[in-house]
């Protein structure tokens, strides 16, 4: 029996849906399946071997879904480019990543030519869906080849970079399998009780560009899944489609439940989302409270991962769970070994805070080209990215913050995520991001930087009404010593906070940071 995945269902349901674009086009198995066949005849034809690498700056669009799948089966590395960002950045990327091809959306034209034009990258590699002056057309890559299967087909893998929230990003690369595109396909849904077919549609609504929402539609098309596309995220308009299209799983980002829950209560009471299944979401840490009101409003079918892009973490817990243990990630998956260690590489007791080392789900892990940070990463065959934590005595991992957001403050360890987890429950904030400033008796001291929901006024008031809030739910040395303001927190897409922007100017002028 042939095994199940896009290749073989395009082949047996030419005409079954497989994707919904943001203006409502439809978009069949057999359709996007004889593009992603010419995608490949068409790159091979400029001579790309296996181990070669395709850049992509694409928003979330039926071409970001078939140059994956066609790097899937020809044995290429995807590199998908945050579409926020700017020419010299861009132009980082490609470099780093040795990418042969570039491929780009026209709507972000000025920052691909600024980076092509500063590579100096030859033209004649770079293609435009749409119009991107100098770029070929991307149907270009297309017209005049076969549709059919190509030969020696070899299982390609996307390398994804870390956000770069503490330095330049880094390429996140797994050696090849030499293996054919066929067999688990399935990948990270399998913990959430998705099942192929059985009428799932999949809502990507958040940038394909970062690692989990890639990894959880992938797998959708693999199991015959209808995918409805998001170009970008509007609150009601999320609320629209699950009625609309009857979803049954979606990928968020805790600051989408923060958009969702701002909604008026009559915005909300207006849409069905009884079709929602799994709800999963990670990416960032969820405060309790709004974890909890997304509960009471969608129901138990709130799914949280903790994971990274390294391949760190590989815990899942269900809403049920997660009410009996708030706060908590979830527990290891079985094929998961995770381990908690103190500074000198020791493993420390149930319930104690220690550095998180998993080893990796999908094999051996490096930076690319960065061998010392690989190093810096590895205990033996395990490997951290920094985060902190514990285990209880059930097994349930907790989330402390990362070691470099950890604040000192006269000798004693304090966690931001504790305080932010309390400051976002105030009525009147939007974001919050704590962390550590100097000062000249205590080390440090603890500051708040908060965004307040639109039309409250920032001031000395709404900080001493905030302040006023947290007195009484943490303890009084880990409330804020002061509270600044901003119009927008620097979060990317994925949710994930540029910390070190907000940080980096109260350091100014010192040798380094405690």
């Amino acid at each position: 029996m042939a095994p199940l995945n896009f290749w073989n269902i395009a082949q047996d349901e030419p005409e079954r849906i497989a994707l919904v674009d943001p203006a409502g086009h439809q978009r069949t198995y057999g359709d996007l399946n004889a593009g992603c066949n010419q995608l490949v005849h068409g790159l091979r034809a400029l001579g790309l071997q296996p181990g070669d690498a395709i850049a992509a700056m694409l928003p979330n669009s039926p071409e970001a879904m078939e140059l994956h799948l066609a790097v899937q089966q020809a044995g290429w590395y995807l590199i998908p480019i945050n579409f926020h960002l700017v020419g010299p950045e861009v132009a980082y990327l490609i470099n780093d990543s040795e990418a042969k091809v570039f491929v780009a959306h026209e709507s972000f034209a000025p920052a691909a030519l600024a980076a092509t034009t500063e590579l100096n990258f030859p033209l004649d590699r770079c293609f435009a869906v749409g119009h991107i002056p100098g770029f070929a057309p991307y149907e270009q890559l297309k017209a005049g080849q076969p549709a059919d299967r190509p030969a020696n087909r070899t299982l390609g893998m996307v390398m994804n970079y870390t956000s770069g929230t503490t330095g330049r990003p880094k390429g996140v690369r797994r050696p090849l399998p030499g293996t054919e595109p066929d067999d688990s396909m399935f990948g990270a849904l399998r913990g959430y009780g998705i099942e192929p077919f059985d009428d799932n549609v999949h809502l990507l609504c958040c940038p394909w560009y970062h690692t989990a929402p890639l990894v959880m539609v992938n797998p959708s098309l693999h199991m015959g899944h209808k995918v409805v596309i998001m170009d970008r995220f509007l609150p009601e308009r999320f609320l629209q489609l699950v009625q609309e299209h009857r979803v049954t799983v979606t990928h968020v980002v805790p600051t989408q439940f923060v958009r969702l829950l701002a909604l008026p209560d009559d915005v909300r009471a207006r849409y069905d989302l009884s079709s929602l299944r799994s709800v999963i979401h990670g990416a960032a840490p969820c405060p309790p409270d709004v974890k909890r009101k997304m509960i009471e409003w969608f129901g138990p079918v709130l799914d949280e991962y903790y994971a990274s892009t390294e391949g760190v973490g590989g815990t899942i817990v269900h809403s049920e769970e997660w009410l009996k243990k708030p706060g908590t990630v979830g527990k290891p998956r079985p094929e998961v070994e995770m381990l908690i260690l103190d500074d000198s590489g020791n493993e420390v007791p149930r319930g104690q805070v220690g550095t998180i080392y998993t080893k990796s789900l999908r094999g051996s892990v490096e930076y690319f080209k960065d061998p010392e940070k690989t190093a810096r990463g590895r205990h033996g065959q395990h490997f951290t990215v920094g985060d902190v934590g514990y285990l209880d005595e059930d097994g349930y991992l907790f989330l402390a913050d990362r070691k470099i957001d950890m604040i000192i403050s006269g000798g004693v360890n304090i966690y931001p995520i504790e305080i932010e987890n309390v400051i976002i429950g105030h009525p009147k904030v939007l974001d919050v991001a704590v962390f550590g400033i100097p000062n000249e008796e205590w080390g440090e001291e603890i500051k708040a930087v908060i965004e307040p929901l639109p039309g409250d006024e920032a001031g000395p008031s709404l900080a001493a009404d905030i302040l006023a809030y947290c007195d009484g739910k943490i303890a009084r040395y880990k409330l804020p010593k002061s509270i600044d303001f901003v119009a927008a927190m620097p979060r990317d897409p994925s949710g994930k906070l540029y910390k070190r922007k907000l940080r980096e100017p109260y350091w100014e002028g010192r040798q380094r940071s405690i």
